[in-house]
């Protein structure tokens, strides 16, 4: 007998573009779970499925209307989403896709309801730090970035082709420049998709690009 695709998607684990949630008790934590999505590379919530894989199915429509209120009320901007209802051995589980924005940062609220920016890393929604947030928003400026290569610059390139990736301190010192301007560098570099960013060692860390030629 063939599998159902959601069983399919279940038997992959929770990862960058998968998550798991049992229920929807609270609108805000799931508005996390959308930005960090939107914000990274969009990915599915399977609602009505344990951390095991187990399904356990929806109890109420009431699912929907949190995933709603999380998406319209928790996040800014909003992040748009798609759900489908899915009939599973007698169960229902609630996928909900949200595609990857050309509109982010996407922010919700955190523990202490002020808005930040989530991304996704595996399967946990981590906070943006503040040279993805310029990065993004650099990104939208219809005017283009001009960027500088001087010094700095080189010695990041160099060092990047002797190492897999750099950390902003890393930066500093073999560049010889301040944290301000580390930021400025890396977050242009970011915006022209150049250098991409990673999370290694319970930090954002960056890498040049596959496609980049320096």
């Amino acid at each position: 007998m063939k599998k159902h695709p959601i069983e399919e998607l279940i038997e992959q684990g929770e990862h960058q573009q998968l998550d798991f949630k049992y229920e929807v008790s609270d609108s805000k934590k799931i508005a996390r779970t959308l930005s960090a999505f939107a914000n990274t590379d969009g990915g599915r919530l399977l609602i009505g499925v344990k951390d095991n894989g187990n399904i356990s199915g929806i109890r109420s429509e009431e699912e929907y209307y949190m995933i709603e209120a999380a998406s319209k009320m928790y996040t800014r901007p909003e992040v748009p989403f798609r759900a489908t209802r899915w009939e599973i051995n007698g169960k229902t589980v609630l996928e909900v896709y949200i595609a990857p924005s050309i509109d982010k940062p996407h922010t919700a609220p955190d523990k202490d309801d002020c808005y930040k920016a989530y991304i996704r890393v595996a399967d946990e929604n981590i906070l943006a730090n503040d040279i993805l947030m310029r990065a993004w928003q650099k990104a939208h400026k219809s005017e283009g970035i001009l960027l500088k290569i001087g010094k700095p610059v080189e010695h990041l390139f160099v060092y990047l082709e002797e190492h897999t990736y750099i950390t902003v301190g890393q930066f500093c010192r073999i560049g010889h420049i301040n944290y301000f301007t580390a930021k400025n560098i890396l977050s242009d570099l970011l915006a022209l998709r150049i250098l991409q960013y990673t999370f290694i060692d319970k930090q954002i860390v960056y890498q040049k690009t596959p496609s980049a030629t320096t």
